[in-house]
């Protein structure tokens, strides 16, 4: 019984200890991430993808074929 509940303690303390790093790490990153810009202009040679606005049977074409 003694030998039982010694288990069960170090089980408890081992997933209380993981829990933890566990959860430290993720706020670690959320903070490391949260002040990275995605959406910065491009520095480069970027080139614009679309030079012109589609029309309306252009769109209507793309809902029908993509089905949304």
């Amino acid at each position: 019984m003694k030998r039982l509940l010694w288990d069960t303690i170090k089980v408890f303390v081992i997933f209380v200890a993981c829990t933890f790093i566990f959860y430290f790490g993720l706020r670690a990153m959320h903070a490391e991430y949260e002040q990275y810009h995605r959406y910065d202009p491009p520095e480069g040679p970027a080139v614009k993808v679309f030079n012109e606005d589609p029309d309306f049977f252009d769109r209507l074409n793309l809902f029908f074929r993509l089905g949304e």
